[in-house]
Formats: C-alpha cells, sequence, structure tokens
C-alpha cells in the first residue's frame, strides 16, 4: 500500500515538472520577445531634451503673480434646454470694479464669527 502511494507521488512530481516546462517556456519566451520589443522601441524614440533646451527664467527674473476681481457668468432662465454650443468658454469675466474689498470694523470674519456682518 506504501509502495503504490509513492508510485502516485513519483508520477505527479513528474507530471508538475512537465506541466512547468510546457507552460513555463513560452511563459519566458514571451518575456523575452517583450523586453526586445521594448528596447526596439526605445531605440527610435527621440533622445531626452539636452540642457540647452530646458526652460529657462525670463531675463526680467520670475513673473510675478497677477490678483484681478472677476464676475460670475450668470446664466439666464429658459424655457427650453441650454445646450454645450450655448455656454460661453469660460465661467467668469473680469470685473469693471478692481477695488479690492476692504475689511471693516464690526464685520464678521467668516461664519459663524459672531460678527453683527457688513456689506
Amino acid at each position: 500500500m506504501m509502495a503504490l502511494s509513492m508510485e502516485n507521488l513519483a508520477l505527479s512530481g513528474g507530471l508538475a515538472a512537465g506541466l512547468i516546462l510546457i507552460v513555463g517556456l513560452p511563459v519566458v519566451g514571451g518575456l523575452i520577445w517583450a523586453v526586445s520589443l521594448g528596447i526596439k522601441i526605445r531605440r527610435n524614440e527621440p533622445p531626452p531634451p539636452s540642457e540647452e533646451d530646458q526652460p529657462r527664467l525670463p531675463e526680467g527674473g520670475p513673473v510675478r503673480e497677477q490678483q484681478e476681481r472677476r464676475e460670475p457668468y450668470e446664466l439666464s432662465r429658459r424655457e427650453d434646454r441650454l445646450l454645450p454650443h450655448d455656454l460661453r468658454g469660460h465661467g467668469s469675466t473680469t470685473s469693471r470694479n478692481q477695488r479690492r474689498r476692504r475689511w471693516h470694523p464690526g464685520a464678521s470674519g467668516s461664519f459663524g464669527s459672531g460678527g453683527s456682518g457688513h456689506r
């Protein structure tokens, strides 16, 4: 009885080794092919940019931030559906009044701060 089970183990071990070879060889071959294809594609690509092609700061130094007040683009109420070509390309426009809003004493600083508010 013990000998019979050892034979089964030997047969199943040989079967597993054969199955690994049958499945493993095509997988390894596919990986080698993929790496060689990647090397060929990489050779055809342009080289990375040189130091002279890298971006540089302008002569006058870094560009400064520009601040402006914007007004939202209000959509009018329409009876028919609003389609994408009816919309403008951006959601806001430059405000006519570019004066900054200033804080006034007694005005609330944020929601729930306890101030009376000021407009």
